[in-house]
């Protein structure tokens, strides 16, 4: 882990009529300062806190938190199975990461899944700063039982995405499974990367969706890493990213 004076990290905010995000990032991993408190978000329940209200306040372990010395990790969009998927993501690059969104999921998913991808690029390449000393290029394969995904990874500046994921079914639990495409090319606009992602076998959706997340993340991993010796070199042939 980098040290603290080093880490790449970025908060961001994206509020429209259809959703509010909060979402604080190191792709350094190490500690994060809890989201603050705002109009939209509160920090701390109220007496009458409704308990079938979603746990917005930080207090509270969902099914995609994990914290450690290593990394912070705490993902709350009202969608069960994107936080599942954004956590590990969020693992296996050796991020830190903070989310929370209110969405308009009286609608659908579609307004949350992509706001939420598009605020995590922003991040991404905010934290990022100077596309100069990196790998610039990462790749991945991961399996998950009988699944197998590759990700391959371009800082380019580029924003251009390929998915291949064969899904299935239409739904893994409330979220539809073409917002995961939508979602990713999302996240490559606005991360000013190129990425083609492609689930190369497996029967069930869920393995063939988590395989690709996972090699995602480590090919987010490799690509974002800082090479000694090459501080302050733009590795492209333009000289320019």
């Amino acid at each position: 882990m980098a040290s603290t004076e080093n880490r790449r990290t970025a908060y961001i905010v994206r509020n429209t009529n259809e959703t509010k995000i909060q979402l604080s990032l190191s792709l350094d991993g190490g500690p994060l300062d809890l989201l603050p408190a705002t109009a939209e978000f509160q920090n701390h329940r109220p007496k009458d806190h409704d308990p079938e209200t979603p746990p917005e306040y930080q207090d509270t372990k969902t099914h995609a938190s994990q914290i450690s010395d290593l990394q912070h990790i705490w993902i709350w969009t009202g969608i069960g199975f994107l936080d599942h998927m954004l956590h590990a993501w969020a693992k296996h690059a050796g991020w830190s990461l903070r989310i929370r969104c209110r969405g308009d999921l009286a609608v659908d998913d579609h307004h949350t899944t992509e706001d939420t991808f598009l605020a995590l690029g922003t991040a991404f390449t905010t934290a990022l700063g100077p596309r100069t000393g990196l790998a610039r290029f990462g790749y991945a394969y991961a399996p998950l039982d009988e699944a197998l995904s590759r990700a391959v990874l371009d800082i380019s500046s580029r924003p251009f995405f390929v998915g291949d994921f064969g899904f299935q079914g239409p739904m893994m639990g409330n979220l539809n499974t073409q917002m995961i495409h939508h979602g990713l090319g999302s996240w490559a606009q606005n991360a000013g990367v190129t990425l083609h992602v492609d689930v190369l076998k497996g029967e069930n959706d869920h393995h063939r969706a988590e395989s690709a997340f996972k090699a995602l993340a480590v090919a987010c991993k490799g690509a974002c890493e800082r090479v000694v010796g090459r501080e302050g070199e733009v590795v492209s042939t333009k000289g320019v990213l």
